[in-house]
């Protein structure tokens, strides 16, 4: 196979990922606390010597679009936004994640968890426990909850390196890179943050890839033909 085809397979290789990337965050375009995906190409160049230099593109990372998402007030004193960066803290079975989808409830034992019941966990990275007998759970701006007026705990915000985040499920990340605890963040009472996807400019970047996915595997397919000429021309 020569040159000009082993370019275009690599080339080929990293747009299908991209269109899964695209693809999955148009699916997730109404997911509360999505954060969207993109795929990083880098370039390799070759000198031949006395003919033009190979260029070879791959898909060699992803990047986490970290800018935050709109607000929706849901008026739930359980659902929680941040405002700004930051991401709440959770235990799950596999180790501690990151996540900026607030959906929060209480479960039978009092501990505050997410819809899969993992366990939101406070400044400290213990679990967050609400009084089965409380009335009325009010959070502050800086993540103090308070049962009927009293203090019981602090939600815990926290920051990470972006580079170092990789997505687990829908709307969780683990921090590679280890994390920090976030001074000064905001926490909206009320609210749910939505994805920070815009579907009309991720189905534009689509029909972009798509093309370009054609034109490719159309030089593949005249390269092979031309190849299998070639091939009968010997043969004689």
């Amino acid at each position: 196979m020569e040159n000009g085809s082993y370019t275009t397979l690599t080339r080929q290789s990293g747009l299908m990922r991209e269109m899964q990337s695209v693809a999955n965050n148009i699916a997730n375009a109404s997911t509360t606390g999505f954060r969207r995906e993109g795929i990083v190409f880098s370039e390799h160049v070759t000198n031949l010597g006395d003919v033009p230099s190979l260029s070879m593109a791959q898909a060699g990372g992803h990047h986490i679009d970290t800018r935050q998402g709109g607000f929706e007030k849901t008026g739930g004193p359980l659902d929680l936004a941040i405002e700004g960066d930051g991401y709440f803290m959770i235990e799950t079975p596999d180790g501690e994640r990151l996540t900026r989808a607030g959906h929060f409830m209480s479960n039978g034992e009092g501990d505050l968890v997410t819809p899969e019941g993992f366990r939101v966990l406070d400044a400290g990275g213990a679990p967050v426990f609400i009084p089965p007998s409380a009335a009325s759970i009010s959070i502050a701006a800086d993540g103090t909850m308070s049962a009927d007026g009293a203090p019981i705990s602090q939600l815990g915000l926290f920051t990470a390196d972006p580079n170092g985040l990789q997505r687990v499920g829908s709307t969780m990340f683990e921090a590679t890179t280890g994390v920090e605890p976030l001074i000064g963040g905001t926490v909206l009472q009320g609210f749910l943050e939505g994805s920070n996807v815009d579907p009309v400019t991720e189905i534009a970047r689509m029909i972009e890839v798509q093309r370009s996915y054609e034109l490719g595997q159309k030089f593949l397919e005249k390269e092979d033909e031309r190849l299998r000429s070639v091939q009968k021309l010997v043969g004689r």
